[in-house]
């Protein structure tokens, strides 16, 4: 396999802006929960494909949080951002925002982790370059990504608890 070299964090993202339009609402005129993991999982794959440059599919949703309630014709940004790449996954963490209006002061009001994996042109795995976390957060996410990792690969029955080093070093002391 080719040697692939880390790519820098602000690489490995994508940004999106959608509007809430009455198409996209339920009947409480909020952002029906579907729809937005729709744009999360684009906006996922954009930042995926970026990162690699590959044909990347959605392996995992792996946790989502409808923390706030979005409103009709609220201003929706989506950040997503790869985590931490593996050998041909990568996690991408996805911040959603709403705009005020008024201020234009942006709020967080949701936010997922995906796990998206490379595929060649026969749709097999394909290996995708590090990445060089930099900030606070994105060695905080950086570094849970691979607890995260040997939880899922724990519950699927592909790893033994007890070979779980980084989950075992939380309980450890």
């Amino acid at each position: 396999m080719a040697t692939l070299r880390k790519k820098h964090p602000r690489e490995s993202e994508a940004i999106t802006t959608q509007i809430v339009l009455p198409n996209d609402t339920n009947v409480l005129s909020n952002l029906m929960g579907g729809r937005l993991l729709h744009w999360m999982d684009i906006t996922a794959a954009i930042a995926s494909y970026r990162h690699c440059g590959r044909v990347v599919v959605t392996a995992c949703v792996n946790n989502v949080a409808f923390t706030h309630p979005i409103r009709l014709g609220d201003i929706v940004t989506l950040h997503a951002k790869i985590s931490r790449a593996f050998n041909s996954s990568m996690e991408i963490f996805i911040d959603v925002s709403v705009e005020d209006k008024v201020t234009g002061i942006k709020t967080k009001s949701n936010e997922a982790i995906y796990t998206f994996v490379a595929v060649d042109q026969l749709g097999s795995p394909i290996g995708v370059p590090e990445i060089d976390p930099e900030t606070e957060q994105e060695k905080m996410r950086y570094d849970g990504a691979l607890r995260r990792r040997q939880l899922s690969l724990i519950l699927a029955g592909k790893m033994k608890a007890e070979d779980a080093t980084e989950l075992k070093a939380l309980f450890v002391k």
